[in-house]
């Protein structure tokens, strides 16, 4: 059985806010260190939640 790594989200816009969310792409500083140790379920719940981040911290939506 293989499984498929799971790409990074980082969009090379590196700023934390004062809450430690990325910028870029929303996720907080913990998870973007723990990334690369993460298994592909713990990356899923990452972005899982740095996409809830993103759609309640978003100000500006492009459509």
């Amino acid at each position: 059985m293989t499984s498929e790594s799971i790409s990074s989200p980082c969009v090379a816009v590196c700023a934390l806010d004062e809450d430690d969310v990325c910028l870029g792409c929303y996720r907080t500083g913990e998870e973007i260190t723990d990334w690369f140790m993460a298994s592909n379920e713990q990356k899923k719940e990452i972005m899982r939640a740095s996409e809830a981040r993103r759609a309640t911290k978003q100000t500006i939506r492009l459509k």
